[in-house]
């Protein structure tokens, strides 16, 4: 075997001598070839159609002549011939002008209007002459310009019209074109018209052909910008050096070819160790099965997961003792569907069953299992132990049900801290009022006047601490949006009055700043009234934590075309940068025990009421919080009832 493979190596250098000689063959067969030829050939392909474009373009215009000469043998008025005359020059700039001279040879009309010394010397000349042409006559090429003529009759005059050659150029050569070759006409006096992207390299193949007729004595000749590369000799002999390096290198690479794979061998048994070694001290367990389920390899950690010996994993068959009897005919069937579905990676979840009879989740991943030949042989699986993980899961999400819990105590605990201050007032006036009036039955006055105004008034506080029970009651309760006019101002003046005895204890002024005139708005009081109460609670908490610029929180209400802006203006210490982006977003909070919900749920309950809440700093000091409102009376539609549910806390 080894002499063998000696002898086919030793063949290498035969082959590159084989090589050599069929390359040299080939060189010389293309060298016999003539790349010039077949790059003229192209050229003057190119230089005919060139050709035929610009004689194509030139008859256009031609005809146009004729027919403006027979229209005007027919007489056709001149206003149509003009505008005929204008709309060909509109739709091809390369026509200058286009001039009618009666017999005499005056002129008579003119697109543009004037006349050139050479269109009057070209009609005086086709006067002159007695023969009438069917097509019409050139005159010599002045700076790119040329003139032709038509006889309008023999006895009539004549219509001429001036082109301008670079402009047939520069329009009608495509640009494929101009990017090979410089395009020229030219005469026995030099250059008329040129179009080339770049100089003309000295020696470039170039092709000319006769543009007589249309124009006397010229010549359109395009050339390539570049000369045809060199093949030559010296690629030849540099193919031949090349190669005989290679020959040379080949009987080096021979050479040393038994010492590489000698040590290429011993590389890959150090590899394959340390593979082992790694695949053994991974913590996710590894398992190699074929398309009917049996294993053929498990590492460590998968038999420490399922708590058996790789003895008795390897080359089992289904069903495997670790599966869990419960999900026994999923895994089956997730078997099935992996022989028979495509090669594709897979994952999923399972249960496990130990040797110990323990039960434990994991999480598997499938990827096909491709041998060095790029069959597909079976499955390799990485599984992950997730009990763990799935127990932190539920506890998490007890945590946050607790925590839950807890905000919905804090603000049940909040509104029955505003209720005692708005209670504290009417319940000390009907205290005093009842003891003033048993004071005067104890002293013996029955006066009825003023035991009833003493009762009057004990009335008069109980409503007031009914109506403070009602009001919170309402802003608390769950109950379906009413949509109706309502005065943004007494809603305002409504959630200051609730908030007084917090703005008291925290030192803060409440001041309501809304003008008289100020439009209704289409919307749910109580759902306004908790918007406003969350955004002025919040605003003088910011100022009592500190620092404030002042000791005024501003509810400012103005109207702005068709909405209203309520605008809450505090002079607290401000919105971090860092939260002023997501400060709408739920759970962020400014505030150290604060849930970060209030600032959702309130653009919820605004959007409900298509109307935008924002914020921004205020230039003194603080944050203002702007609610914009549509203004005008209530909608008749369900929809934003549904959508109320949702907002409403």
């Amino acid at each position: 075997m080894g002499s063998r493979r000696w002898d086919m190596l030793s063949l290498v250098p035969l082959v590159a001598i084989v090589a050599l000689i069929a390359l040299v063959a080939v060189l010389i067969r293309i060298g016999a070839q003539t790349d010039d030829q077949r790059a003229r050939t192209k050229l003057a392909t190119d230089a005919l159609w060139v050709e035929q474009t610009l004689r194509f373009q030139m008859s256009v215009d031609e005809d146009m002549l004729v027919r403006l000469a027979l229209d005007g043998a027919a007489d056709t008025p001149q206003d149509v011939l003009t505008s005929r005359a204008r709309l060909h020059i509109a739709a091809n700039p390369e026509m200058l002008a286009v001039r009618w001279f009666d017999a005499q040879g005056r002129l008579v009309a003119g697109v543009p209007e004037g006349v050139s010394p050479g269109e009057q010397a070209m009609a005086d000349l086709m006067l002159r002459s007695p023969a009438v042409s069917s097509r019409p006559v050139y005159g010599p090429v002045t700076d790119g310009v040329v003139t032709m003529a038509q006889r309008i009759s023999s006895s009539e005059g004549v219509v001429t019209a001036t082109l301008a050659l670079p402009l047939i150029l520069d329009r009608h050569i495509p640009w494929w074109i101009a990017e090979q070759y410089g395009v020229r006409i030219f005469d026995v006096s030099g250059t008329l018209a040129e179009r080339a992207r770049r100089p003309v390299a000295e020696g470039a193949p170039q092709h000319g052909i006769s543009f007589d007729p249309p124009l006397r004595g010229t010549t359109l000749q395009i050339s390539a910008y570049d000369r045809p590369p060199a093949f030559g000799n010296s690629a030849l002999l540099g193919a031949i050096v090349a190669l005989a390096s290679f020959a040379v290198l080949a009987l080096v690479v021979v050479q040393r070819n038994a010492v590489h794979r000698r040590r290429a061998e011993e590389r890959l048994r150090a590899e394959m160790a340390f593979r082992r070694s790694m695949e053994e001290s991974l913590t996710v367990g590894l398992r190699a099965k074929d398309h009917n389920g049996r294993i053929l390899y498990v590492n460590a950690a998968f038999c420490k997961l399922v708590g058996l010996p790789a003895e008795t994993l390897i080359g089992r068959d289904p069903p495997m003792p670790y599966w869990a009897p419960e999900t026994l005919a999923e895994t089956l069937d997730r078997q099935r569907q992996l022989r028979e579905g495509q090669a594709v990676p897979q994952a999923f979840e399972s249960r496990f069953r130990r040797a110990d009879g323990s039960e434990i989740d994991v999480q598997v991943f499938e990827a096909p299992l491709i041998d060095a030949a790029g069959r597909h042989r079976g499955w390799m699986g990485s599984i992950i132990d997730i009990t763990e993980a799935r127990r932190a899961a539920r506890l998490a999400r007890e945590q946050d049900e607790t925590m839950a819990r807890t905000g919905r105590l804090v603000t049940l605990g909040e509104m029955a801290s505003t209720l005692a201050h708005e209670l504290n007032q009417p319940l000390g006036a009907i205290a005093s009022y009842a003891a003033g009036g048993l004071n005067l039955l104890d002293q013996g006055r029955n006066d009825p006047g003023l035991i009833r105004g003493a009762l009057e008034k004990m009335a008069t506080q109980a409503r007031r601490a009914g109506l403070i029970i009602r009001r919170i009651q309402d802003f608390v309760k769950k109950r379906e949006p009413q949509f109706v006019a309502l005065d943004l101002a007494e809603v305002a003046a409504d959630a200051i009055g609730l908030l007084g005895a917090d703005a008291r204890e925290m030192r803060v002024r409440l001041r309501l700043e809304a003008p008289p005139d100020l439009p209704q708005v289409a919307a749910d009081r109580i759902l306004l009234e908790q918007v406003l109460v969350n955004l002025i609670r919040n605003g003088m908490e910011a100022m009592a934590e500190g620092p404030r610029s002042g000791d005024v929180l501003a509810v400012r209400l103005t109207a702005q075309g068709e909405t209203v802006r309520l605008e809450v203006i505090d002079r607290g210490p401000g919105i971090p940068e860092a939260l002023s982006g997501k400060l709408f977003d739920p759970f962020t909070s400014t505030k150290s025990h604060g849930m970060g919900m209030g600032l959702n749920i309130c653009r919820s309950i605004v959007e409900l009421h298509h109307g935008t809440l924002e914020h921004a700093p205020n230039p003194p000091g603080g944050t203002v919080f702007a609610v914009t409102l549509p203004a005008g009376p209530p909608p008749a539609t369900g929809d934003r009832a549904e959508a109320a549910k949702e907002a409403t806390p």
